[in-house]
């Protein structure tokens, strides 16, 4: 994969009406920068909205709905929107959803923790598998022997828990935010909004995580030495030192999305000084080791150098290995391609800037008829409308979607008042908004248009968080 090309802003796509509006003054018209359209709704037109799912995937839903008239819209981008999820990752304004993701445990130092539905499939996985086990062990337990595995599933997800806490202490000590923690299907995530500022952050915050599963492994083990190994505490705390010695050794594979794979990042970002080399060689290792985990896994299986039994090929315990095998390189190679874009959606966000992403606006009065207000804004090929009081101090904006309910027929007739949603503090925006800062104000305050100001308060126009959505994704779609 080519992780070079052009660095264009947001704004330079070719398709008409596309461009944001120019730099300009306030209720300045432009000279004829931007053609005079005709005012014609577009009436069948499919729209791509956005849907968030936990992780790092999202879907796209199609709806249907009658767009605004040319001059107050762009022409609509027919590329698939994307979210942002996983670690560090901006998202859109209007992907924006809830912090849920499962069932609530508490919120630890703040940050809610949330089990996914995922994992009582996990855990009862668990509960079966261990509890054979245990049959084999202490076969005296008979059925009793499943409450035991339960217990040991339950108390194995504390300890995953306890590694993402590590994360997440970590990072609220060098003031980035967590959204939240997730335990899911195969381990836990802590998600982190903002990146480290630093390769030596990124390292800790990333080496943290599988140190307290060694800490771990070892109180286990210190467990251990106080207990008798034929009793159900000794084989349980010898389950439980094993298994966080798999979560430690596993989380530092040198490929992304593990641990590993972030210090290996840091260390290159070290050297490199770039955190997008470091960003890339971590990936392309993650993918290396997703080919191995696939390949390798059951052929180590099958030959007893993973503790077991050696097999024979074919059976079910080879389509288990296989099965069990391509479920983790499948989450390793998706979350080493995610990796990848979101770094190279983070080198082009400072280019989403609210000054050029902002549409020209013409200020109109209340009782101003529709029809008249289009008329002005085509006259100054402007795309927004602003209704001002009687001094001219913006009160409200008109909506898209108000206008397109109206029928051309009756604009003449209807007040541009009535179509308009009122200012709120939060809907006015600084002309100087950029990258995670203007994305952060915009999902503080959910709106479809925001009035962007100078700093001298002046109007500078109307951002609309379409415009936002569409230059999100071309960043995420323009190669690095």
């Amino acid at each position: 994969m080519d992780e070079s090309g052009e660095n264009g802003g947001p704004q330079s796509d070719g398709a008409e009406g596309l461009r944001p509006a120019e730099p300009h003054g306030p209720h300045h018209a432009p000279g004829s920068q931007e053609p005079t359209r005709p005012v014609e709704p577009s009436t069948d037109d499919n729209r791509t909205s956005l849907t968030k799912t936990p992780g790092t995937e999202t879907q796209r839903t199609e709806t249907r709905r009658t767009e605004a008239p040319a001059e107050v819209r762009p022409a609509e981008d027919r590329r698939p929107r994307a979210a942002r999820s996983g670690k560090g990752t901006p998202v859109p304004p209007k992907a924006q959803k809830g912090p849920g993701g499962g069932l609530l445990m508490g919120k630890p130092f703040g940050v809610p923790v949330y089990v996914a539905p995922s994992w009582f499939l996990v855990a009862a996985l668990i509960t079966w598998v261990f509890g054979n086990q245990l049959d084999r062990v202490l076969p005296e337990l008979g059925g009793a022997r499943y409450l035991v595995s339960l217990f040991f599933a339950v108390a194995f997800y504390a300890s995953v828990l306890v590694h993402e806490l590590a994360h997440t202490v970590a990072a609220l000590r060098f003031k980035l935010p967590v959204r939240r923690i997730q335990l899911q299907f195969f381990g836990g995530v802590s998600e982190i909004e903002k990146e480290s500022e630093t390769p030596g952050r990124e390292f800790v915050l990333a080496f943290v995580g599988p140190l307290l599963s060694l800490v771990l492994a070892g109180v286990f083990y210190a467990g251990m030495q106080a207990v008798d190994a034929g009793t159900v505490p000794g084989v349980l705390l010898a389950g439980l030192m094993i298994s966080n010695l798999i979560v430690a050794a596993f989380n530092l594979l040198p490929g992304l999305p593990l641990d590993g794979g972030r210090m290996l990042r840091a260390v290159v970002w070290k050297i490199t000084g770039k955190p997008m080399s470091g960003t890339v060689a971590a990936a392309w290792v993650g993918r290396a080791l997703a080919i191995s985990v696939l390949i390798g896994l059951p052929l180590l299986n099958q030959s007893g150098a993973l503790g077991g039994e050696a097999q024979d090929i074919g059976g079910m315990d080879t389509v288990t290995d296989a099965l069990l095998a391509a479920i983790l390189a499948a989450i390793i190679w998706t979350g080493a391609g995610n990796s990848l874009r979101m770094a190279r959606l983070r080198e082009h966000l400072p280019e989403l800037r609210a000054r050029t992403l902002t549409r020209r606006a013409v200020p109109v009065e209340s009782e101003t008829p529709l029809s008249e207000a289009l008329r002005r804004a085509n006259d100054a090929g402007a795309r927004a409308l602003v209704v001002v009081d009687t001094d001219g101090d913006p009160m409200a904006l008109v909506r898209e979607a108000a206008i397109v309910s109206v029928p051309q027929h009756r604009r003449p007739w209807v007040g541009v008042g009535g179509l308009a949603q009122d200012l709120t503090e939060g809907m006015r925006i600084s002309a100087e908004l950029a990258g995670e800062e203007l994305l952060d104000t915009l999902r503080a305050t959910p709106a479809t248009e925001y009035l962007v100001v100078e700093e001298s308060g002046e109007i500078y126009g109307v951002l609309s968080a379409a415009d936002v959505e569409r230059a999100f994704v071309k960043a995420m779609a323009r190669p690095t």
